[in-house]
């Protein structure tokens, strides 16, 4: 499988990958929060997931695994968003093991800010280089990307 493809290429091709998210993700996430500060990749990802979830809430343990952070390192990111007063800590009713993640009714307002940003930026920025057609590929390359390392 893959015999036509050289190591260089296979090599160029996930180099050119990575070249793309260091270059584009600044554009996308500088100064965009309301007072213009920029905003790291992992605290849009865990609000941007919050904000799409019913009910704005997820297992703590669920959020890290999907944003790739340790459970340390998740603890540490959900101690900053709840000082600022994004989210809260709820026990789960039925199994005290399980702690979730809820935004609060200032999250929800703030990430409903920077989302709309965002999604102005990933417009100019994605959308217009590759086109509709070039943006569904995407969704496809990555998704399998995504799912074949679960495998």
């Amino acid at each position: 499988m893959g015999a036509d493809v050289s190591d260089d290429d296979l090599i160029t091709a996930w180099g050119l990958v990575h070249e793309a998210m260091n270059s584009i993700q600044p554009k996308l996430l500088g100064g965009i929060t309301p007072d213009g500060k920029d905003m790291s990749g992992p605290w849009f990802e865990v609000l941007i997931r919050l904000q799409r979830t019913p009910e704005h809430r997820l297992p703590m343990s669920r959020l890290a695994r999907e944003v790739s952070l340790s459970t340390g390192g998740f603890t540490k990111l959900a101690d900053r968003l709840e000082r600022e007063g994004y989210l809260v800590r709820e026990n789960c009713a039925h199994d005290r093991r399980v702690v979730y993640a809820s935004l609060t009714e200032g999250g929800v307002d703030f990430v409903d800010e920077v989302r709309a940003k965002h999604v102005r930026r990933l417009r100019e920025h994605v959308l217009e280089p590759l086109g509709e057609d070039g943006v569904r590929q995407l969704t496809t390359i990555a998704r399998t990307l995504r799912d074949s390392s679960h495998a």
